[in-house]
């Protein structure tokens, strides 16, 4: 068993190495990809469309709609990058249940990476839509004394969606490990089923809070147009 994905290491030459996490995490984007090219190549719009388009369209519904509600009015500007971090995490989460799989979101550098991006995304649609300079006053308020906390806060909550995705994650891995060791019978089922659940859920989690960041970086612009 091991705490992480980051210790199974397939080559090593001097610093550089392939381990678990970066195999399986491209391996997910070459199938996300290629599965979207196939899924999107023969697209109908007419009354009948195919399972995969059906499915596919249910889930960017669903993305578009949750995005909206959280409160950002134009969601096409932001269903690729929010959209993309959900089907990511979500994958990757589903296909524990491929055996010897271990999902790359049991990794910290992995969900640093995810929350990092998040941290870069924020800040470049709060510049796109309220330029620079606004943006940048928001740190401002209420009072200029705020500044070293809304800055801290921006830190903060990066370091909280990594941590938050990975320990969620390594915790769930480690209990069916355990139980598998323990009673290599019929409980272990009901946990990995749990664990799906439990994937799907923070993926979920992870999504809506970058859509909650983003949305208040955009509410400067937001606020003049009011």
């Amino acid at each position: 068993m091991h705490l992480s994905p980051d210790n199974v290491i397939f080559w090593q030459h001097g610093f550089l190495k392939l381990n678990s996490t970066i195999a399986t995490t491209w391996g997910l984007m070459f199938v996300l990809v290629v599965g979207s090219r196939l899924i999107t190549r023969r697209l109908s719009t007419g009354l009948k469309i195919s399972r995969w388009q059906n499915l596919l369209e249910i889930i960017v519904d669903g993305v578009r709609t949750q995005i909206q509600e959280i409160g950002l009015t134009e969601p096409r500007k932001y269903l690729g990058f929010l959209g993309t971090l959900f089907l990511f995490i979500a994958c990757s989460n589903l296909c524990t249940i491929i055996p010897a799989y271990e999902p790359p979101t049991g990794s910290l550098s992995t969900t640093a990476a995810l929350a990092i991006s998040v941290f870069i995304a924020v800040p470049a649609y709060g510049i796109a839509e309220a330029g620079l300079g606004e943006y940048l006053k928001s740190y401002l308020q209420p009072t200029f004394l705020m500044l070293p906390f809304n800055i801290i806060a921006e830190l903060t909550r990066t370091l909280a969606l990594a941590v938050r995705l990975f320990g969620n994650i390594m915790s769930g891995t480690m209990i069916v490990a355990i139980l598998l060791s323990v009673t290599p019978l019929i409980f272990p089922i009901f946990m990995t089923l749990l664990g799906l659940l439990t994937g799907i859920v923070q993926a979920y989690i992870f999504s809506v809070l970058a859509t909650v960041y983003v949305a208040a970086a955009t509410r400067v612009r937001q606020d003049q147009m009011a």
